[in-house]
């Protein structure tokens, strides 16, 4: 430990989970929901995927509390990684990576903070060997491909930043193919017009 400084050690951790598709997933990242405006910005995602009637939520990190994962849970089964702007709490609880089967493809959660860039840490986690990234940490919305593996952020329902749009995802994965499907909005009361 060095003089008036505290540091941790953080072990990464990685969980798996498996479940049968048809599947639609809702996804998330970097809420940071800690604020009024916040607050209401995620009632009217919380809405959005109760109508779109999800399987699955996945929160790509930076929730900013436990209060939105349960709310969440609220909605359908939640796979959630830890951010780097977490509370110590979910920090210490969350793992780093999710690895998902889905019937015959396989998704991998993460945040993004692990690299230079969170597309470069997206990228360089690419492989035959998994279908599908979802990340979070830039705040940018994003469909790519890389080496046969889609990269997936949904960008963040309450913080833009420099980015044009808010953003959510859905993803519908079946043993054929994946679907993946950005909202973006300037007003998160806008999302009440979007049909899933």
């Amino acid at each position: 430990m060095s003089r008036g400084r505290w540091t941790r050690q953080i072990i990464l951790l990685e969980t798996e989970l498996r479940i049968s598709t048809p599947a639609r997933l809702g996804v998330l990242s970097d809420t940071h929901a800690l604020t009024a405006r916040s607050s209401v910005t995620m009632e009217c995602v919380y809405a959005f995927f109760r109508r779109a009637q999800v399987d699955l939520i996945l929160h790509a990190g930076d929730a900013g509390g436990a209060a939105v994962l349960s709310a969440l849970r609220q909605i359908a089964a939640v796979a959630v990684v830890r951010g780097n702007a977490d509370p110590l709490d979910l920090i210490d609880t969350l793992p780093d990576r999710v690895r998902i089967e889905i019937g015959s493809q396989t998704l991998l959660l993460l945040h993004g903070h692990h690299g230079k860039t969170a597309l470069a840490t997206a990228r360089a986690a690419a492989s035959p060997e998994i279908d599908v990234i979802v990340f979070g940490h830039s705040h940018r919305p994003l469909i790519e491909k890389k080496n046969g593996t889609l990269l997936f952020n949904p960008g963040s329902p309450t913080e833009r930043r420099w980015n044009p749009h808010f953003g959510i995802g859905l993803i519908a994965v079946s043993d054929e193919g994946i679907a993946p499907d950005l909202i973006l909005f300037d007003d998160p009361r806008h999302l009440v017009n979007v049909t899933p």
